[in-house]
């Protein structure tokens, strides 16, 4: 296969670790502080997790570790959706593998957690590594988005882990894969296995920190992406002067990429779901925040703009989160009578019979093309598939319907000509930044630390993120530190609590500071492509999200 020349340059990059990982690897010694407690429930968490709760974080310091030495036989999953750094995570666990003992092996579980299930690997060489270093992606082994929670697929897990001669595995993944990683780490311990689980901070969406994991890897890349495209659609705004651009960029859950691209770019709008959900605001009040900066600036003359809009913003609207929950309770309940109902007009029919006044309502008011994305197939968990609902248009459409009232009334005289966007994929599989090439590195480097040092239900943790790459602080957190109790399909359920965007953090309260001057001026900011060679200044910084919130 023929690559490009920044691509072979790419394969050359020497990611950068911190300063205790990069002396001598029998000088890496373990220190461990108290038994830490979860976040909340700590009793029913430590019930659940007879074998694995109430252990102390973990630090890396300068002494004997007689244990690195020996050879190790890891496997390895790549869980969830991709994140730019992932192959980085790989290398850095087996670079640190080899490190420990040219004997050790790393195995690649093929397409997620399945692999693991199923018994599908590859067995990593120097060759198949340095052909992935640097690079986005997870194409090297895949991956996917598969529960271990059966006790089939637990028993299958072990019996994997028994049959490959399996030391450990490592889990790189979100929220829910780590969580997941927790239960199997408890499950092999109950068996009275020793085989160790430990797990990676994975997300774009940033919803994966907390003190000891300051920032999801990938995020860092994917929201430099996204800013990028941004402030290339700005600079064509402000020079076409003709468009308004709603643009919608990942995020479910947490609005922290749509936030971060606002810092960054300085677009006219930004919508931020958790503001939404805590002042609970409706479409029409946010239809009308947006009408208020296209007014004005069109006072101004200024017949153009940009709107961010987080992914999963429909599903804080209260309304719109009431209207969510009742369509997707009732296509669970009566699965087998609404997919008999073929027809569109028919299935708005149904529906209108069986919701609540309020929502029904709502739901005739939508456009039609909306409403059909709302009554589309399901997740696997039941829910609507967000990423598919228009949210961006629909918003359009809303705002056209206002501004004809306003122009109506003598309020409003200029011209509105929209355009909508969807950043997405683009962002999740990029080169990866330097920061993000050195921190997983750095990530993987210390799974494979934490797993020659014996310790099981641990996430890599690498902090002090903001300062140089050679003071950042390795170490490991228990897995079940971060988690609280909370009711999923019904039943109380242990998860890794979501970190979404404070509206008392410093990011939210920078941004809240500068976006009424932003909503009438036109001053965006253009960052142009992610830089990888040159000054640390240009080329090494963390997101002002980081930045900021620990400044």
């Amino acid at each position: 296969m023929e690559i490009s020349a920044l691509q072979k340059a790419r394969y050359q990059y020497q990611p950068k670790l911190p300063g205790i990982l990069s002396g001598k690897i029998e000088e890496i010694a373990l220190s461990l502080g108290e038994a830490a407690k979860s976040i909340a429930d700590d009793t029913a968490l430590a019930d659940l997790f007879k074998h694995t709760y109430g252990k102390p974080i973990a630090s890396f310091v300068k002494g004997k570790n007689n244990k690195i030495s020996r050879p190790l036989t890891a496997g390895v999953i790549l869980s969830g959706g991709q994140a730019p750094g992932g192959h980085n995570v790989i290398a850095g666990l087996y670079d640190g593998l080899k490190k420990g003992n040219s004997a050790s092996k790393l195995l690649g579980f093929l397409g997620g957690p399945s692999g693991l299930v199923e018994d599908k690997c590859l067995e990593f060489t120097d060759a198949i590594i340095d052909d992935y270093r640097n690079t986005g992606g997870f194409d090297i082994i895949g991956s996917g988005r598969t529960k271990i929670e059966t006790p089939e697929q637990f028993a299958a897990s072990l019996e994997t882990a028994k049959k490959r001669n399996l030391d450990a595995v490592v889990i790189i993944g979100g929220d829910d894969s780590n969580t997941n990683a927790a239960l199997l780490a408890e499950y092999f311990t109950a068996q009275g296995s020793s085989v160790q689980v430990i797990g990676c901070p994975k997300t774009i969406d940033g919803d994966l920190k907390n003190e000891y994991i300051e920032a999801s890897f990938g995020f860092d890349t994917a929201a430099k992406t996204y800013s990028e495209l941004i402030g290339n659609i700005e600079r064509d705004a402000a020079s076409a002067r003709k468009y308004w651009h709603f643009i919608k960029l990942m995020g479910r859950s947490a609005s922290h990429i749509t936030l971060e691209c606002a810092l960054q770019c300085r677009p006219n709008v930004c919508l931020v779901s958790e503001e939404v959900e805590t002042k609970k605001l409706s479409m029409d009040q946010i239809v009308e925040q947006i009408c208020s900066s296209i007014v004005r600036r069109a006072a101004n003359k200024n017949n153009f703009g940009v709107v961010l809009v987080p992914e999963g913003l429909i599903e804080f609207v209260p309304e719109m989160k009431k209207l969510i929950k009742e369509l997707n309770d009732l296509m669970a309940d009566h699965s087998d009578e609404i997919s008999k109902i073929t027809n569109f007009i028919d299935q708005v029919y149904w529906m209108d019979r069986h919701l609540s006044i309020e929502s029904s309502t709502l739901f005739k008011t939508l456009p039609p093309e909306i409403a059909r994305q709302l009554l589309a197939d399901r997740d696997p968990h039941g829910n609507v598939q967000v990423s598919r609902i228009e949210t961006e248009r629909l918003l359009i459409g809303m705002v056209e319907k206002k501004l004809k009232e306003l122009k109506n009334a003598g309020d409003y005289n200029g011209k509105f000509s929209p355009l909508a966007h969807f950043f997405g994929y683009e962002g999740r599989c990029a080169f990866p930044s330097n920061f993000d090439a050195d921190y997983c590195y750095s990530l993987g480097f210390t799974a494979f630390v934490l797993i020659a040092s014996g310790l099981t239900g641990y996430i890599s943790s690498v902090r002090n993120l903001t300062a140089s790459a050679d003071k950042w602080i390795p170490g490991g957190i228990p897995l079940t530190m971060m988690m609280n109790m909370e009711r999923r399909h019904g039943s109380s359920k242990p998860v890794i609590k979501k970190a979404l965007v404070e509206l008392d953090g410093k990011p939210f309260k920078t941004f809240a500071g500068e976006r009424e001057k932003w909503s009438v001026e036109t001053c965006y900011h253009f960052p142009g492509a992610i830089q990888y060679y040159g000054p640390p200044e240009v080329c090494d910084q963390p997101t002002k999200t980081l930045v900021l919130e620990h400044s």
